[in-house]
């Protein structure tokens, strides 16, 4: 009889801490959003411009509603739905730190399950011409970095530290068509951001993260049912999918600077946020795909740099195709 009471008392003790441990958890972390089947589109921008662009472009469109306002920690989020289904605006900030936290914010508060940025962006590559497009399928940080002395010998050489040696043996020994052609600017030596997800026992260097392939062949098929894109003066701009786009907490007003980003990382556009999100929406397991209207050729001008004459102008076009990726998610 006494071992039987035993076990009674055991069952119970063991679901009473299985009922602690769940109302334990129930106290930390994000909240789940698992029970809710109609997820959300995240519309993504980071500063006042392209948000002015993508909520004047709404306002022509009576199937696009804002329904509601929140704010978290200051951040505006606009509520709302899309030809029925559901979205949420934001601005995330200008730079990496503002990009990453607005982004995860976003992500712990409401049921996003996709998410679209849209913004403006430097040339890299020449070819461009402000206001058209790139819809870049890498992303890269560039500013993950040793800045080192040069070395005493008189040679044109720099003291590297032994981890950052190890890690160019690593990088140099990589099998990836895509990873960057490491060569230093001067005492500047580039380095790669080390990530950690679900399943990983350890974080890891990753070289880019990758825009979602069927968003990246939906907005294919968008373009192809859309008019062409035009800027105020009737020209029709270029729009190119593929290829690298790279992210810092840098303004790139250099032209060689600007060089030497083609070189290391085949790079097309240039700014200040998208790798940050890319790298948020990777982790989480969220689709995400990133919209970048040229602004002027980053370090190309003479004199001042005049990347704010063509802020409305490159943000509207961005805004055009944002609208036409939309219509094709919700076509029914």
């Amino acid at each position: 009889m006494r071992a039987v009471v035993q076990v009674v008392l055991l069952v119970l003790l063991t679901f009473t801490n299985i009922e602690l441990l769940a109302s334990e958890q129930q106290n930390f972390g994000p909240k789940s959003f698992a029970h809710i089947s109609n997820k959300w589109t995240a519309i993504v921008a980071a500063y006042e411009p392209e948000i002015k662009a993508i909520d004047a472009a709404f306002a022509k469109i009576d199937a696009a509603q804002i329904k509601e306002t929140r704010y978290f920690r200051g951040v505006k989020y606009q509520l709302g739905e899309y030809k029925g289904e559901p979205i949420v605006i934001f601005s995330t900030g200008v730079s990496v730190p503002n990009a990453a936290m607005t982004m995860q914010m976003a992500l712990d508060y409401f049921p996003i399950d996709r998410v679209i940025m849209m913004g403006i962006a430097g040339a890299i590559n020449p070819k461009y011409v402000p206001g058209d497009i790139a819809v870049p399928e890498r992303w890269y940080f560039h500013d993950e970095y040793v800045y080192a002395n040069p070395k005493k010998d008189g040679s044109s050489e720099y003291e590297l530290p032994h981890y950052y040696l190890n890690m160019q043996n690593t990088y140099n020994n990589r099998k990836d068509d895509h990873a960057p052609n490491y060569v230093n600017f001067g005492f500047i030596h580039p380095n790669e951001v080390s990530i950690v997800k679900d399943g990983w026992e350890s974080r890891r260097k990753v070289p880019y993260f990758s825009a979602t392939s069927e968003l990246l062949s939906q907005l294919k098929t968008a373009i192809a049912k859309m008019p062409p894109i035009k800027l105020p003066s009737g020209k029709a701009i270029n729009v190119d999918i593929g290829g690298n786009g790279v992210t810092g907490s840098i303004f790139v007003d250099n032209a060689e600077y600007r060089e030497w980003l083609r070189k290391v990382y085949l790079a097309d556009v240039a700014e200040m946020e998208s790798a940050a999100v890319a790298q948020v929406c990777d982790i989480n397991e969220v689709d995400w795909i990133v919209i970048r209207s040229v602004s002027d050729l980053a370090g190309g001008q003479k004199g001042k740099n005049a990347e704010n004459v063509f802020d409305a102008i490159a943000s509207g076009t961005g805004a055009t195709l944002l609208v036409g990726l939309l219509d094709e998610l919700t076509n029914k």
